[in-house]
């Protein structure tokens, strides 16, 4: 048997939080789990994705990848299991969270507060939050967590969240700023505390691979 499992992060409030699913059904009744379910006959593994992550967010994903095999024997106890894990991430509001029919809740949990989960998923979700903080250190995937139009502080914000370290506020838009992949926009945000900050967005929101980046 297979099945797909998606590993599905967003970015809320300067905190990292992935999608769980409320098990109702055996095994695990009642426990928390990534968000998943059996590939069907006709399908593709990437078709089997779109479709999980579809039901579960009611959105396609701006970036969607195939991360690993889990295939451990013992993994599901129902019998030989193998899944297909994805990590999709999703800007927190283009998401309509609905559990499917298999689950008794769907919710965002942070990454550092997570209940304890069914199966190996564990193991599946600290392989994905290892390959998102490789990924935004050689790529644009950034993009895919942040809304169209962003400031320069919303953005360091984030990959100080992802990598859980301070990051240098000029060497960080210096660097930013000679990747040459944002664009000004003539708009600032106004905020009733705070300067007005000029807002950018990415010129383009397709993945790239850069040749230098943070470090």
């Amino acid at each position: 048997m297979v099945v797909i499992d998606i590993i599905i992060f967003t970015f809320e409030d300067d905190v990292l939080k992935v999608l769980l699913v409320k098990r109702k059904a055996p095994p695990f009744i009642g426990k928390w789990a990534i968000p998943g379910g059996f590939v069907r006959k006709q399908e593709s593994l990437m078709r089997a994705a779109e479709r999980e992550l579809r039901e579960e967010t009611g959105v396609r994903a701006g970036y969607l990848e195939q991360l690993y095999t889990f295939g451990d024997p013992k993994r599901d106890p129902r019998g030989r299991v193998v899944t297909a894990a994805y990590f999709a991430l999703i800007p927190r509001g283009k998401m309509k969270v609905r559990g499917a029919s298999d689950a008794a809740d769907a919710r965002f949990f942070p990454v550092r507060k997570l209940p304890s989960l069914a199966f190996d998923h564990k193991k599946i979700f600290l392989y994905a939050r290892t390959r998102l903080q490789n990924k935004i250190q050689y790529t644009n995937i950034a993009w895919s967590l942040l809304p169209r139009a962003f400031t320069l502080g919303e953005i360091q914000d984030l990959y100080e969240t992802i990598w859980g370290r301070r990051l240098d506020k000029r060497n960080f838009r210096k660097k930013l700023f000679s990747l040459g992949l944002l664009k000004a926009l003539p708009k600032m945000r106004r905020g009733l505390r705070q300067r007005p900050a000029r807002l950018y967005a990415f010129k383009k929101k397709t993945y790239v691979e850069l040749k230098r980046f943070f470090s």
